[in-house]
């Protein structure tokens, strides 16, 4: 991380990506609780779903939208059917 002292724009820009990716990791938790995980298993689902997005696409340049994020939670539904109701 950038020192604020050093470059001001790029310490800010990096404490709003940091801000984005928490943000982002709370809606993929939403999105897992609302596909059925309780929510003590949320941060193990996580894992799941990141696991699975590796499983699922190999490719590195992908771009994630609905449909795969969709398609990610089916896999782990169906790979880990233990951290669902």
């Amino acid at each position: 991380m950038v020192h604020p002292d050093e470059n001001k724009e790029l310490f800010n820009a990096e404490l709003e990506i940091e801000e984005l990716a928490m943000q982002l990791a709370d809606m993929l938790g939403v999105a897992l609780y609302y596909a059925g995980v309780p929510k003590d298993k949320i941060r193990e689902a996580v894992d799941a779903y990141l696991t699975g997005m590796d499983e699922i696409f190999k490719e590195e340049n992908i771009e994630y939208g609905f449909e795969e994020v969709v398609e990610v939670i089916e896999h782990i539904k169906k790979s880990r059917k233990e951290l669902f109701k």
